[in-house]
């Protein structure tokens, strides 16, 4: 089969660092090459795969202080995608919504994984123009805001099933990965920690749209003897963050879609401590790979039960679950799913 990907041009594919999107972007890519696919992927320059690149620009957007207007590379690769679009079985988008005008105008086969939140009212009404495209969420939470869209497929995401070792036994602290932003809430995992008598070690990415909450609200509670701030860090250094954790902690507040430091985390074996938000519920099996919360008091109580729960049912979890194979075994089957449709629709 022949597949395009098309991810942002944000990150590079796979990030350098924090990513959530291109992360999986290159997972799912890799594992389709490695299936026997044939694979194209579009994306920006430094990006690493063993599938065709077509470098859309040369770096990836964050890093390169010459982009003043991400928006027109995107349209550019998007452009790029349909001009080759008829000598590709599917086209798979991960450009959440750009792509939806174009694609739509044309007789082809393309799937539309949304990877972000959707509880926008701006989005109704373009998305309601657009509801009859193939939609893929990532989780079922995902889906509540706009449940009459055409979605023909749930895809939880995957890790490359070695990617991460197993770590069996308990650390001796707790873990906060991700970004510093309100919705992640890293003031409650401070504050959880502090209540809990354990340190917390938090490795966060700043964005500049969250730059002030990080100075006012985060900055003076790094003072806390409980917490130990390491900045950003990227893969190599996630197996070591989190399998030598006590628990991660996962203190949201916002409907996050997937969560994917979740999954990281069960396969290191370690157990998370997330809010009842989102997709939390379909990712964490409470009592056996870790325990959802709605408050800190409840959080800091059921930190105390970590110590009883199997890290092997988190590593179990996590392979029988969240591996890179699964879910392009998943995906292969939506792609067919849309050819056949798509072959059907040119005969008649």
């Amino acid at each position: 089969m022949r597949i395009a990907q098309v991810a942002p041009l944000y990150e590079s594919v796979p990030p350098k660092l924090y990513g959530g999107t291109e992360r999986v972007v290159s997972y799912l890519t890799e594992e389709l090459v490695k299936m026997g696919h044939e694979v194209i992927l579009f994306a920006s320059g430094d990006s690493k795969t063993k599938a065709k690149l077509i470098p859309i620009c040369p770096n990836s957007l964050r890093f390169d202080k010459t982009c003043k207007d991400p928006l027109i590379w995107h349209l550019y690769m998007i452009e790029e995608v349909l001009k080759r679009a008829k000598f590709f079985d599917v086209i798979h988008f991960h450009t959440e919504y750009l792509h939806l005008p174009l694609a739509t105008r044309y007789n082809l086969p393309f799937v539309n994984t949304l990877h972000g939140r959707l509880n926008l009212s701006e989005y109704v009404p373009f998305f309601k123009i657009f509801k009859n495209a193939p939609f893929i969420s990532i989780s079922y939470s995902q889906r509540k805001p706009l449940p009459w869209l055409n979605w023909i497929a749930n895809v939880y995401h995957g890790l490359p099933e070695d990617l991460y070792k197993f770590k069996p036994q308990h650390g001796t602290y707790l873990a906060f990965l991700g970004r510093i932003s309100p919705e992640k809430r890293p003031d409650r995992a401070i504050e959880i920690a502090e209540k809990f008598g354990m340190k917390l070690m938090i490795a966060a990415k700043v964005d500049k749209a969250d730059e002030t909450y990080f100075k006012e609200v985060i900055k003076p509670m790094l003072k806390s003897p409980w917490v130990e701030f390491i900045g950003e860090i990227g893969e190599k250094e996630k197996n070591e963050f989190l399998g030598n954790a006590y628990a991660l902690v996962f203190p949201i507040d916002w409907p996050e879609p997937f969560g994917l430091v979740m999954i990281e985390a069960l396969a290191c074996g370690t157990p998370v401590v997330a809010w009842r938000c989102g997709s939390v519920p379909e990712i964490i099996e409470h009592g056996k790979t870790g325990f959802i919360v709605e408050t800190i008091e409840e959080a800091v109580n059921f930190l105390e039960e970590v110590k009883n729960l199997n890290r092997e049912d988190c590593r179990k979890s996590f392979e029988e679950r969240f591996t890179a194979r699964r879910m392009a075994e998943e995906y292969l089957n939506v792609y067919q799913r849309v050819i056949l449709k798509e072959v059907y629709k040119r005969a008649v």
